[in-house]
């Protein structure tokens, strides 16, 4: 066994031996490898077939993959100065090594050869998409340039990688560095108790008296949801919204120059290609056609929600005129005057139904649904984890490992803000055998409390339950998928404004009642939702879902023209763009000081660049994919076939072909905006 944790491919990753010191020579040993294996592959003697070149090549990438994932993954999830300072040093080897290799005429050329051969007709569907994705990723990396073009692509690559690394840190570093402390707990009238028990454990890990609070979410979005002192929910809003801005509390961590720099590169990119602009590079994986299209199906959607959005906010103006005393509502007040606006109108409050999802009857309830959709065993596993909160497991089919997966549910010190699914190890063929996926799924919500001494378990909104589910259909692509070819296994291969498909459908089964029966139990009772409280969850399910609706078209309309019309070399800047959409779709115009751009790490240092819009397109599929289901009610048979379907058709095939060709063969049509505009309230012209 090697001493080098990065280097043990055997199994699982061995987090319990891991080091920062690991990082530099364990990925540059890899390095030096690929590189061989490549000079090998390319030489004119080497065949231009499948066995030949593609399987080799695969295997080292793969390799390489999984350690710099390991490395990756830690960055994101346990922070330190040591971990940071080598993946730092290391990130732009890598990034020259996978510019490089998107270069590689020679090997650009076995691939052409192969996909021209008699060879490639006899390859299955998945071998074929695999050369033809190959294809066209060596054209958007740069290999048909001449040198020249090709060595300032290089300089591009790397420059839009340390840009994109030191965003994130900055956002990460402004979010860690802030805390706000309250010695009055006159001042905390209305939040929960949890909450406040919270900020309390939180001021006394530090050594300090009073109530801490924090830039991360659990801590910070209740203060403006339900803290009556609304200077304070000023103090907190202010301190999120300017958070790695030039108003922000240090220098040093303002994004400003990273985002000019960034959005410069990206368009000297797409110059260098032959494109008009990022968007057109950025779409060619993707369902979608061209920016235009895009915007369309934005501008259609915000006409949609407008009238709604525009019916929720005057609601919420005279509410907090007449119930609140407010006379003007600020960005401060918005999330406050809304609970208060749902609490009087459904008689129900968000930590009322909080108080049902403890979390081992949330995590046992999606289990169940998993078992039952798709026929699987889910069951608690070993592994070595990178912090003892980790959790990790076995999914099993028919007595048969299919699957596993880390869980790692709270926020903390050290860990990046945010829920997500990455992939630790992707399903291929082996000898004789089958590699099984492995996934991490990650979100940020409260950690279990202490009270008096005593352990509570967490327990979480149903937003944060929704989250939870929501990642774990990302999970479910990953692991449930039945192709043996690496590149198009799971979510591999799949068009970005498609991955999105399975997680959102997901999120409609936290609303269905035989679901949440399995998935609560009060905190002092331990009785399941009670049917009344559950109908006024449903009659609230669409709660200002126009503004919501409008929000997320306004981020992505935002991105779409950074990355399209756009042009940084002018004298326009970033925010004249976002005040230019506002100005066009929003009904709510945050205050002058809001710097939501500077901590946007989706398009930034995400891999959601002029691919934001992705969630509303994919929201589409997902919510006519469980219309389906929704079809299928009442009828056990046909809800079980219905499920197997979405497995077969949906899950199974990963990348190894089309989003809409899966979507197509599982629903029997084209998809249809239908479903999701009933889903969200607004199926008429008007709002109620």
């Amino acid at each position: 066994m090697t001493d080098n944790a990065l280097l043990d491919f055997s199994d699982l990753p061995r987090f319990d031996h891991f080091r920062p010191e690991h990082v530099t020579p364990g990925i540059s040993q890899l390095l030096h490898e690929a590189r061989a294996t490549v000079a090998a592959l390319e030489a004119p003697d080497a065949p231009s077939s499948w066995d030949g070149f593609v399987t080799p090549l695969g295997d080292l990438l793969e390799r390489l993959g999984r350690a710099w994932g390991v490395v990756g993954h830690l960055n994101a999830v346990v922070d330190t100065p040591e971990l940071r300072a080598a993946y730092n040093e290391t990130l732009p080897k890598v990034t020259e090594f996978w510019t490089e290799l998107g270069q590689n005429l020679k090997l650009f050329e076995k691939y052409k050869a192969l996909q021209g051969s008699a060879e490639y007709q006899t390859l299955n569907r998945a071998r074929k998409k695999i050369v033809d994705n190959a294809i066209r990723d060596f054209r958007l990396g740069g290999a048909e340039l001449s040198e020249d073009k090709k060595a300032r692509f290089a300089e591009i690559q790397e420059q839009q990688a340390a840009l994109s690394t030191r965003f994130s840190e900055n956002v990460l570093d402004a979010t860690n560095a802030y805390e706000f402390l309250v010695d009055d707990e006159n001042r905390l009238r209305g939040l929960p108790e949890d909450v406040k028990q919270a900020a309390r454990t939180s001021a006394e890990r530090e050594g300090k008296n009073g109530w801490r609070f924090t830039l991360h979410f659990p801590s910070y979005f209740p203060v403006l949801q339900y803290a009556d002192d609304r200077l304070l929910r000023e103090t907190l809003y202010r301190a999120s919204a300017t958070k790695a801005s030039e108003l922000g509390a240090n220098p040093d961590w303002d994004n400003t120059q990273n985002i000019t720099e960034i959005l410069k590169l990206r368009d000297e990119e797409s110059k260098l290609l032959g494109y008009a602009n990022f968007a057109d590079v950025s779409l060619v994986p993707k369902m979608a056609t061209s920016p235009q299209q895009v915007i369309q199906f934005l501008q259609d959607l915000a006409s949609r929600a407008r009238p709604f959005a525009e019916n929720d906010l005057a609601e919420l103006k005279a509410f907090a005129k007449a119930e609140l005393g407010l006379d003007k509502l600020e960005a401060w007040d918005m999330a406050y005057v809304s609970e208060k606006l749902r609490e009087k109108r459904y008689a129900f409050s968000e930590q009322e139904v909080k108080l049902y999802f403890p979390e081992n009857k949330v995590i046992g309830g999606l289990f169940r649904l998993i078992q039952n959709m798709f026929g699987v065993e889910i069951k608690p596993d070993q592994s070595p984890v990178w912090h003892a909160d980790v959790k990790f497991y076995r999914i099993e089919k028919k007595g048969k490992l299919i699957g596993q997966f880390y869980l790692d549910l709270y926020a903390r010190k050290g860990k990046r803000g945010g829920a997500w699914m990455d992939d630790a190890r992707g399903r291929k063929s082996l000898s004789g055998d089958v590699q099984t996926p492995i996934a991490y799924l990650t979100c940020n919500f409260s950690e279990p409390a202490v009270v008096d001494g005593v352990a509570r378990p967490a327990y979480f909104t149903h937003d944060e339950v929704i989250t939870l589910f929501h990642e774990f259909g990302h999970g479910l692509h990953h692991m449930l998928t039945a192709v043996d070819e690496l590149g198009v296994s799971g979510i591999a291969g799949v068009e970005w404004d498609a991955v999105e498909l399975p997680s959102q459908f997901m999120e409609n089964f936290c609303w269905e009642w035989d679901v949440l029966q399995h998935m609560t139990a009060h905190a002092e009772s331990g009785e399941t939702l009670p049917r009344a409280l559950y109908d006024k969850m449903i009659a609230a399910k669409n709660f200002q879902s126009g503004l919501q609706m409008l929000r997320q078209v306004e981020f992505s309309l935002f991105d779409m023209h950074l990355h399209f019309d756009y042009d940084p070399n002018t004298g326009k800047t970033v925010a004249d763009v976002l005040a230019e959409v506002r100005h066009r779709v929003a009904v709510i115009i945050p205050p002058a000081f809001n710097r939501f751009q500077h901590s946007f790490s989706h398009i930034f240092a995400g891999g959601y660049a002029a691919g934001y819009y992705s969630y509303k397109w994919a929201e589409v599929l997902s919510a006519d994919a469980y219309g389906a289901f929704e079809e299928a009610q009442g009828d056990p048979n046909r809800l079980a076939e219905t499920g197997l379907a979405f497995h077969r058709e949906i899950l199974a095939v990963g990348g190894s072909r089309s989003a809409l060709e899966s979507f197509t063969a599982f629903r029997g049509r084209e998809p249809s905006i239908d479903a999701l505009l009933r889903h969200n309230g607004m199926v008429s012209a008007q709002p109620r």
